[in-house]
């Protein structure tokens, strides 16, 4: 059951800010793509004026993995991640207000047929994404063409957890908390598709460290552990946006070949490359806005530092 918004609790005026952001959420879901696309490019303006500190992480995970470009290139690039950041809050906005088949026009799916033959296995289909700046948005368009459970992390402010679950409710099967693990198992024994992105940084606990983008990222393991426990096949999830077209592009690709090899550090290894190859489609659309080296191997921690 989705939550409820209407609790007395939510009328304290530490919400007041969050009701604001929830009914502007509400009217964005309703602005054409065209409209959309100005709003992003004014919220991308006021991100860069305002969150310096965001801005810093973004910036420097640019400088890290793209070092071919230069420093004008990086700025430009730092430009665009603010922007596609923005829109993919505002289609977010669509995704939990809006009505969805209105996209299946602009949706192009390739790899549907693995996907089908994966689920004819009655093992349920582990979905390996990664967390794309319109991660809310990518999950409605995945629900166009089959009803996946997510993996969720709870958002630290009571109402905004409630809204986002609500939203995601919408167009997910389930919602399944990040450390749940046996309730992974038991979707993918009732050979349901589970959403799984494995590409932030939880710390060294859990982790292994692989190459993402050249840099030494701390990865979790539970990805292969959750493909071997029901011996579950898997699927890499691509997703981007053509802004000329406006058209959403949804991949289903095979594992990479030799995944679950047993190794940890080489399935991490493995699934990260896959992931990379996905993100270089559009790069400038992944989350770029998180800390994903924060965690390194000799536990200095002071590449975001400024």
């Amino acid at each position: 059951m989705p939550p409820t918004l209407l609790r007395l609790k939510f009328l304290h005026p530490r919400y007041w800010g969050s009701w604001l952001l929830i009914a502007l959420m509400r009217s964005f879901a309703y602005q054409s793509y065209p409209a959309q696309k100005r709003t992003a490019a004014a919220l991308a303006t006021l991100l860069k004026l305002l969150a310096r500190r965001r801005c810093h992480i973004v910036a420097t995970n640019i400088r890290l993995c793209f070092k071919e470009l230069t420093e004008a290139e990086q700025q430009t690039m730092l430009d665009q991640v603010l922007y596609h950041n923005a829109l993919g809050l505002l289609e977010a906005s669509s995704a939990y207000h809006g009505n969805l088949e209105r996209f299946r026009a602009r949706l192009k799916v390739t790899g549907q047929d693995k996907l089908e033959e994966k689920l004819k296995l009655d093992k349920g289909v582990v979905l390996i994404g990664a967390h794309y700046s319109h991660l809310d948005f990518s999950g409605a368009m995945v629900s166009l063409v089959v009803q996946p459970s997510a993996i969720y992390r709870p958002n630290n402010n009571a109402l905004m957890d409630a809204y986002i679950k609500r939203g995601r409710h919408r167009f997910m099967k389930s919602l399944i908390p990040k450390d749940d693990m046996r309730g992974m198992i038991r979707a993918l024994k009732n050979n349901e598709l589970v959403w799984y992105p494995p590409d932030q940084d939880y710390g060294p606990k859990h982790s292994v460290y692989a190459p993402f983008f050249g840099m030494n990222a701390a990865t979790i393991t539970a990805t292969s552990r959750l493909v071997r426990f029901n011996k579950s096949p898997a699927l890499i999830l691509g997703f981007y946006r053509d802004d000329d077209s406006g058209e959403y592009h949804l991949d289903f690709q095979d594992a990479p070949q030799g995944f679950p090899s047993g190794d940890d550090t080489l399935d991490a290894g493995l699934i990260n490359k896959a992931l990379e190859d996905c993100i270089r489609n559009a790069p400038s659309q992944y989350m770029w806005t998180h800390r994903r080296f924060k965690t390194q191997v000799d536990g200095s921690g002071k590449l975001y530092k400024k």
